[in-house]
């Protein structure tokens, strides 16, 4: 069964992916380009947070002739807490469709429109995208344990990020390094990221499995 159609619809494209920021925008469009060689067949809306991206949900699944609607957001602290927020937005907007819990592979569902959730790093963590970004760093790369030592080197007590932000320091920290430094999109199209490795290839199959092939 469809969701209801929707007099003001966000966006006309009818495959959409709503992402909390232009960090989650790059590295999805880099991925997917490294992946696939192609551009992605979606259009990529940065929300400009999480606040946002909630109250896009069902407005973007009204939308008229929307086919596809992809939702990524990061896990942080609480994954069960994320995941029963954003599938109660989605149930709101289309009640019919049935959401278990959240699947490794990226969860699918429903067909009118097709709705795709992933929660970074990979369904089953807390964290953010940092983290994923971080998992396709190749093992064999001098800096990253250096940025990792740079910042755990800062006492606590003088660190203005929270420890949950860890990683993202660290990444931040590796990315300002770079022979060129860029946003972390950038960093997969350089090759300074790897996307072989079993993490972001669940990830780019998911996209192609929600995405590609519909009708």
């Amino acid at each position: 069964m469809t969701c209801g159609a929707s007099s003001l619809p966000s966006h006309q494209s009818t495959r959409v992916l709503l992402v909390e920021g232009q960090d989650d925008k790059h590295v999805v469009r880099n991925l997917y380009w490294k992946h696939f060689e192609s551009a992605p067949p979606f259009e990529v809306l940065d929300q400009d947070g999480y606040q946002p991206l909630c109250d896009a949900i069902g407005l973007e699944l009204k939308a008229p002739d929307r086919e596809v609607v992809g939702i990524i957001v990061d896990a942080n602290d609480d994954l069960p807490s994320r995941w029963a927020a954003i599938t109660g937005r989605v149930r709101r907007a289309c009640p019919d469709i049935e959401i278990g819990d959240p699947s490794l592979e990226g969860t699918i569902a429903g067909d009118g429109p097709r709705v795709g959730l992933w929660l970074w790093p990979d369904n089953e963590s807390s964290g953010e995208i940092e983290d994923f970004v971080a998992r396709m760093i190749p093992g064999d790369d001098p800096i990253w344990p250096l940025s990792r030592r740079y910042i755990k080197g800062i006492p606590v007590e003088q660190r203005p990020f929270s420890e949950g932000k860890t990683t993202r320091a660290e990444i931040h920290a590796w990315l300002a390094v770079r022979e060129e430094p860029r946003r972390m999109g950038a960093a997969f199209r350089t090759g300074d990221l790897k996307v072989d490795g079993p993490l972001a290839t669940r990830f780019a199959s998911w996209l192609e499995n929600l995405f590609e092939n519909q009708t």
